[in-house]
């Protein structure tokens, strides 16, 4: 079985299928004939650009949008033409629409409330949902005596209240600060694995991607590029466009691949798998190699980025950790002659990059 077949080999019921749906607004195809499974209890994220498609589908998946084609299935249920509250799944948004003037024991209860539910259920399900998120003891504070992060859980105790089998997140963590939000991603995929219930996370960070997802699928123009584990979707990309859009990638074709690589057939290669080495050593017979010297030079703290202007055409950016390198030694490399080396079986081939996958990912009637 071939690394592909093994990803999308699963056990049991799919919890969220998409069979060829497509959302048109207007004249604007949103999603274009996606096919997708989400297999239960998995942490699963749709990652992609502005305008590529994932959050129309995670609104199709929530009932918000109906498909201009296709079907959506959950639990292997049609859920086509039903309406979001007659589907087993909650919503949390990035802005959290938590209630203002309510504190957060009402909010989280909310739901609950509305169904007419008792209010010793209530009660004992609100503090099991708080204690979920680790808020036991918030329940009198109003949302704007919490921080960004208390916020955020608050939101995600109130969906997890109504125990969904079915939890979509639409990027909520994108008005967090980095350090917050870097904290909340580990945060986030524990209470995933304490509640066993399948999370379907739309982002268009690569790392909160990379850092929670079981699975992902990358997004662009409406369709589905790649569906993998993030080690799959980052070690061997399938198009130029998830190379270049699921963290720092090079990807070189033409005649500057034939000049490294001796064929002109598109190919990828990542920054830190690239040797930075004086440009007199000689490589070993299972090494490529180029010469080039460094146009530039980003001093990051722990790691430096070059980029460097081939001999033999086209650009590599090589990334370095700076375990004994400072600043000041970083920074005199630039325009020095270089020469790159790599394990030639790192060479992972690729579609060749178009026009529209190295530019904006275009419009999509205003979603994501």
């Amino acid at each position: 079985m071939d690394v592909e077949a093994a990803e999308s080999a699963g056990t049991g019921e799919a919890a969220v299928r998409l069979e060829g749906v497509t959302k048109r607004f207007g004249d604007v195809t949103a999603v274009d004939g996606v096919d997708l499974e989400v297999r239960q209890g998995e942490f699963f994220s749709m990652l992609g650009p502005s305008g590529s498609g994932k959050t129309t589908c995670l609104r199709m998946i929530a009932g918000f949008e109906a498909p201009t084609d296709g079907r959506v299935l959950l639990n292997g249920r049609d859920v086509t033409g039903l309406a979001p509250y007659e589907r087993d799944v909650n919503t949390v948004f990035q802005d959290y629409a938590l209630f203002p003037h309510m504190p957060v024991a009402a909010n989280v209860e909310y739901g609950l409330l509305v169904k007419g539910a008792p209010r010793r259920e209530r009660q004992d399900r609100r503090r099991q949902a708080l204690s979920m998120v680790q808020l036991e003891g918030f329940d009198d504070r109003k949302p704007s005596q919490l921080s960004g992060g208390q916020r955020q859980r608050v939101a995600l105790a109130r969906a997890l209240i109504n125990q969904p089998s079915l939890l979509l997140l639409d990027e909520p963590l994108g008005a967090l600060d980095l350090k917050l939000r870097q904290q909340m991603q580990i945060e986030l995929k524990a209470i995933q694995q304490r509640v066993g219930l399948t999370f379907i996370y739309v982002t268009h960070d690569q790392e909160e991607a990379l850092t929670m997802s079981d699975r992902l699928a990358v997004f662009n123009h409406g369709r589905v590029e790649q569906v993998g584990t993030p080690a799959v979707v980052y070690e061997q990309p399938a198009t130029g466009f998830v190379a270049g859009f699921v963290g720092i990638s090079n990807v070189l074709d033409g005649e500057a691949a034939r000049a490294v690589a001796g064929t002109e057939h598109a190919f990828t290669i990542r920054p830190e798998k690239i040797h930075l080495v004086d440009v007199d050593h000689r490589p070993g017979t299972d090494e490529c190699t180029a010469t080039g010297h460094v146009s530039e030079v980003v001093y990051l703290g722990s790691t430096t980025r070059y980029v460097v202007d081939l001999d033999g055409g086209g650009q590599l950016v090589v990334t370095r950790q700076n375990l004994t390198t400072s600043s000041m030694e970083a920074l005199q490399v630039r325009g020095k002659a270089v020469r790159l080396t790599w394990d030639r079986a790192l060479n992972r081939p690729v579609e060749r990059r178009s026009k529209d996958e190295a530019g904006d990912a275009g419009p999509e009637g205003g979603e994501g």
